[in-house]
């Protein structure tokens, strides 16, 4: 009787949207009349068919009205069947990075094999985004499967899934710089309609989607009992699962291949559906699916009235409205008691030794980056090919090489730094500036302040990164306090605020400024117009803030103890953590400033040192800035000669390098 109530109340709810859809259709200002105006109606039905306005309603309007219902009802199902088979409430296709696959693999296909005519009577573009959704779900589930698909484990190896995906994706945009601004917005989620050709490709998919839904309703609810009990029930747990996945995934890619990525409507609609007191998962999947609709057809119309209200302007991407609502409700979900489920405390692996003698291999790590130096000055690629350039080859080309060089690798030490600061500030080995969002913070407090002010001093660009760096920072902090900075809990926070940044950047550049692409390449780490003023002012701020670390180091090596064993040796906490604080802010400001927000460097520079046996704090700190800066100067010189004469910024390709790390780490 319950389920039928349910199934009723879904039937209902999708009816009144519909009937709300039109009636926002109706009240266009295209249309004559009003929405209760019977010849409102009459002319809609039966209306002169050269009208421009009808062109307009029947061609675009209603479209992409059909779309965002259709999208919205897509994403929810597949949010209620991710976090069914997952047993995870925080499981979506964004947060999983099975839309950042698809995604990637549209525009890896559009764009590095246009022989195939993605789309274009060639190969289906639901196929190739089948295809990228389905390799992103398989390594994410391959990186779980040890942690026995544990919901934190899975959340993470789905968000560093997707973040590599992106900073794919940023590159291959990077290359485009004609078409920028359509790729941007294509993959920022529009819902853009010309015609019919998109819902009447969705809704057989999504019919299908929901029939095979419910022949697979009644096993799926028996997993609420337990692996173990379904098991003893008779139910294939692992077939189960597997065609689950397979069938949420295919959602998933069908709404990428449609209208680009539309995140976190998989996260709120089933939400929504639990705290209206849809419990069983019948009860969800009854509710979810117009909800969904409901919230996409919500983001969308926003997206078209803000513009007109602000008096005019281009149209907003729907996907950066969707993240701007879902990010605050993955943050609210982390804060609630039990929101993340059940779950696995991300854990360090000891490494296998500590070096008594730690200077020897120290110097040999200041050896090692002074021959990366020398490699990244004296070759390189010209129009005869590779060359290594002698002395007198070398001195014109110093002007350009050596500050670009530099700058790197001062903000690599830093970055290496900082990482290290953070790891034995909160105890987790998987924190950075760049994972926990504090790079982020720093780029969008620039970025504001470019898009706010036409000119202005240099200081007033470090203070806004610096405000936002801190800003970031301490809400991360502040939201992890309750449930004691556990570190998954820190991880998933850093993740949420930096998606909420992205989103707004997103409508940012968005917004047809002609400074959006130059403001894109400095997000993606480019040093291509780093001066000799620059260098020197970047490591006018690195030998302080490196030097700074230095006077802390008794409060490094207890903080790791715990709270309770650093009160008993004396050490004053809110003090120690304000002023490590305020040094970790402080280094990826001056960092973030030069190589961009994503780097990884903060997260793999701190291991290294780590699986070097550089332990003790000052060693680690040496090690990590050592490690860094090498890191930093090997992507400056392979982005500057590897794809000669075009080049890729330093802070993608470390970013490229360093997000397998991260799913190396995940995977240990």
């Amino acid at each position: 009787m319950a389920d039928n109530r349910y199934r009723c109340g879904g039937l209902v709810g999708l009816l009144a949207l519909l009937a709300a859809g039109l009636t926002a259709v109706a009240a266009h200002p295209y249309l004559p009349g009003s929405p209760g105006d019977v010849e409102t109606w009459r002319w809609l039905l039966a209306g002169d068919s050269g009208d421009v306005r009808r062109l307009i309603l029947t061609d675009s309007l209603l479209p992409r009205l059909c779309a965002s219902l259709l999208c919205g009802g897509a994403l929810a199902l597949a949010g209620v069947l991710f976090q069914q088979v997952l047993r995870n409430p925080l499981a979506e296709p964004s947060t999983l990075g099975v839309a950042g696959g698809a995604q990637l693999a549209l525009m890896a296909t559009a764009m590095l094999a246009p022989g195939l005519g993605v789309g274009s009577g060639g190969m289906p573009r639901g196929l190739v985004a089948l295809a990228g959704g389905a390799g992103a779900a398989a390594l994410v589930v391959g990186l779980a499967w040890r942690a026995a698909l544990a919901p934190a484990v899975v959340i993470l190896a789905g968000l560093a899934v997707g973040l590599t995906c992106s900073a794919l994706a940023s590159g291959l945009m990077l290359f485009n710089g004609a078409g920028f601004q359509a790729l941007f917005l294509w993959a920022s989620g529009s819902l853009s309609q010309n015609g019919w050709a998109i819902p009447q490709a969705l809704a057989p998919q999504l019919a299908a989607g929901a029939a095979l839904t419910l022949l697979l309703a009644r096993p799926l609810a028996l997993l609420d009992l337990g692996a173990e009990g379904a098991v003893g029930l008779g139910v294939p747990v692992r077939v189960l699962r597997l065609a689950a996945l397979a069938l949420a995934v295919a959602l998933s890619a069908a709404v990428v291949s449609a209208a680009g990525v539309i995140g976190f409507v998989g996260l709120a609609a089933p939400a929504m559906a639990r705290l209206a007191g849809a419990r069983s998962l019948d009860a969800r999947l009854a509710w979810a699916p117009p909800l969904g609709a409901a919230l996409l057809w919500l983001a969308d119309a926003a997206a078209q009235t803000v513009p007109q209200l602000a008096g005019g302007g281009r149209e907003l991407p729907t996907g950066t409205l969707t993240a701007l609502l879902g990010a605050p409700l993955l943050l609210w979900l982390l804060t609630r008691p039990g929101g993340q489920g059940r779950g696995l405390p991300v854990t360090a692996e000891a490494p296998s030794h500590r070096l008594a003698r730690p200077i020897p291999w120290l110097a040999a790590g200041l050896l090692v980056l002074a021959l990366a130096v020398w490699l990244a000055l004296t070759v390189g690629q010209g129009v005869g090919g590779w060359r290594l350039s002698g002395w007198t080859e070398l001195q014109p080309l110093l002007y350009w090489r050596a500050p670009r060089m530099a700058a790197a690798m001062a903000a690599g030490a830093m970055l290496g730094a900082a990482g290290v600061l953070l790891q034995r500030l909160t105890g987790n080995p998987m924190a950075g500036p760049e994972v926990l969002g504090i790079s982020t913070g720093a780029a969008f407090g620039v970025i504001l302040l470019h898009l706010a002010v036409p000119a202005f001093p240099v200081e007033a660009q470090v203070a806004a990164a610096g405000a936002g760096a801190l800003a970031t920072l301490g809400a991360v902090l502040l939201l992890g306090r309750r449930h004691g900075h556990a570190p998954e809990r820190l991880l998933l926070t850093g993740v949420a605020l930096t998606t909420v940044f992205g989103a707004v950047v997103a409508l940012l550049l968005s917004s047809g400024d002609p400074r959006a692409f130059i403001l894109f390449r400095w997000l993606t780490g480019s040093t291509y117009l780093v001066t000799p003023a620059i260098a020197m002012a970047a490591w006018a701020a690195a030998l302080p803030l490196l030097a700074l670390p230095l006077l802390c180091a008794r409060w490094l090596e207890i903080l790791p103890l715990g709270e309770a064993a650093a009160r008993s040796l004396g050490l004053r906490l809110p003090l120690a953590r304000g002023l490590v604080l305020l040094l970790v802010a402080a280094l990826t400001t001056a960092a973030t400033l030069v190589v961009g927000p994503l780097s990884f460097v903060g997260l793999m520079a701190p291991h290294a040192a780590r699986l070097f046996g550089l332990q003790r704090a000052v060693p680690q700190l040496a090690g990590a800035a050592l490690a860094g800066a090498l890191v930093m100067v090997v992507a400056d010189w392979l982005g500057r000669v590897l794809l000669f004469p075009s080049q890729m910024p330093a802070g993608l390709l470390a970013t490229l390098l360093g997000a397998p790390y991260l799913l190396w780490l995940l995977r240990r």
